[in-house]
């Protein structure tokens, strides 16, 4: 008890920066460790499987992101809710939380990943597979979405170890889950020879033990929050504030997963009249999305980090250390993606190299990364924002801003841009919906400041 009651002080009294980095740092690193999976399976398919596996690999991406997407569902408004009840010195509430997210899980995940099973060509057909990648694209995802419950159920607790104040333990979960995908992925891959259902069972079997974990830690004695039966059961109530919170994430995933299919429609269209293959193009733009992933990710886990301090300080209306840490995290984002655009328009050969030895491959992929990441310097105060949104309970904002970028920009840009500049267009398309979606972004921050000012953050008197 006494250990739990200094983890609060801290969000109350410790310096901003310093509480920032210790929640935001194990996030970092979490959330690159899960983007891992991706990257690892990317260097072996790439390298011993061959560039049609990549294409499959790429075109896969919008059904893996949807299956990801059950996860943050469930698992970031279950955080989010969490903090707002330890907040509010609210403990049995919050492990209600705990238990009424379980059971969602299983429900959401169950239900939808069993349609995606039984309409796998279909939904493949759709999202634009070729008689090339067809079948290497089926033979992962007959592996990866069964196996995928266990990404949902870790992720989802994974979120409420941090955000019950165990950062560092949430962070060695997820190194613990990443390690063994790197040791199983060349086994399953090279040794016994699987090809792309080697590279779904690595990943699923390193799921499966980062799940392993996370349920330890909430059955045990260890954990603040723990994970009772009684509380295993499906709460309306608490349903209705885990969406509510967590659709943010939810639908910027699944908005994600759209636009990726639009993008590979686009390529699909357009790679022809650029005398390329539109396997390659898929094959170029996965290689360059591994790279905007991982820097978005890395975002990512800043937002996760400053979460559960905005959380509880909101819950308990300390809304100066609210507003201190949302600029923080802005400042730290900005740095982080601004690297990643110089990263990106000097030396992209160089980094998109991992996935592929084939020059004409690099050449592309490099080109492809090149344009997409021209705008990243203003990605991390967009994501930030919405994020911030989120976590003060501000869903419908959140979520406007983030379909603002995925959706109600970027696809309307993707139809018009390729039409004067043709397959460079489709690439220019996501540098320039950043731009407009950030503008968006501050307009709607500055508006929220100004009608709050005078109840939230009007300096005290000397």
């Amino acid at each position: 008890m006494a250990q739990t009651i200094n983890i609060y002080n801290d969000f109350k009294t410790k310096k901003i920066s310093t509480l920032f980095w210790q929640y935001a740092l194990p996030a970092i690193i979490g959330s690159v460790v899960n983007t891992l999976y991706n990257i690892i399976d990317g260097v072996f398919i790439g390298h011993w499987i061959g560039r049609e596996a990549l294409s499959a690999a790429g075109l896969i991406l919008p059904v893996m992101n949807f299956a990801a997407a059950i996860g943050m569902l469930v698992g970031v408004g279950s955080a989010s809710r969490i903090s707002i009840f330890l907040g509010k010195n609210e403990l049995d509430k919050a492990e209600k939380v705990a238990g009424t997210s379980f059971i969602l899980s299983l429900l959401l995940s169950g239900s939808i990943l069993a349609l995606l099973l039984y309409f796998l060509d279909p939904v493949l057909s759709f999202i634009g597979s070729s008689p090339v990648n067809h079948q290497y694209a089926r033979e992962f995802l007959e592996v990866f979405l069964p196996g995928s419950l266990f990404l949902t159920l870790a992720f989802n607790y994974n979120n409420m170890m941090r955000a019950s104040g165990y950062p560092f333990k949430a962070m060695i979960t997820m190194f613990i889950s990443v390690i063994a995908n790197i040791i199983l992925a060349p086994i399953f891959i090279i040794v016994l020879g699987w090809g792309m259902r080697g590279a779904a069972f690595a990943t699923v079997l390193s799921m499966f033990i980062s799940f392993i974990f996370v349920m330890h830690h909430f059955l045990g004695n260890s954990s603040t929050i723990k994970l009772r039966l009684k509380n295993l059961k499906f709460n309306p109530t608490i349903v209705k504030a885990i969406l509510s919170i967590g659709m943010s994430p939810f639908a910027m995933q699944i908005a994600s997963s759209v636009v990726i299919v639009f993008i590979n429609w686009q390529l699909n269209s357009y790679s022809s009249l650029a005398g390329i293959s539109s396997d390659d193009t898929i094959a170029a733009f996965s290689n360059a999305n591994r790279f905007v992933i991982l820097v978005v990710m890395i975002v990512i886990g800043i937002n996760q980090g400053m979460q559960p301090i905005i959380g509880y300080n909101y819950g308990a209306n300390n809304h100066e250390r609210v507003k201190s840490t949302y600029i923080y995290a802005v400042k730290v984002a900005t740095v982080i993606t601004s690297v990643g655009f110089l990263l990106g328009f000097f030396i992209p050969n160089i980094l998109v190299s991992a996935f592929s030895s084939e020059a004409d491959l690099v050449h592309l992929s490099g080109t492809a990364l090149r344009y997409v990441t021209l705008a990243f310097i203003f990605l991390g105060f967009q994501m930030v924002t919405t994020s911030f949104f989120q976590c003060i309970g501000m869903a419908k904002i959140s979520i406007m801003l983030s379909l603002s970028r995925q959706i109600l920009i970027l696809i309307p840009v993707l139809f018009i841009v390729p039409h004067f500049f043709g397959l460079n267009g489709v690439w220019l398309s996501m540098p320039i919906a950043d731009i407009f979606s950030t503008a968006l972004a501050y307009l709607t921050l500055y508006w929220y400041f100004q009608s709050v000012k005078n109840r939230h953050f009007k300096k005290r008197p000397k």
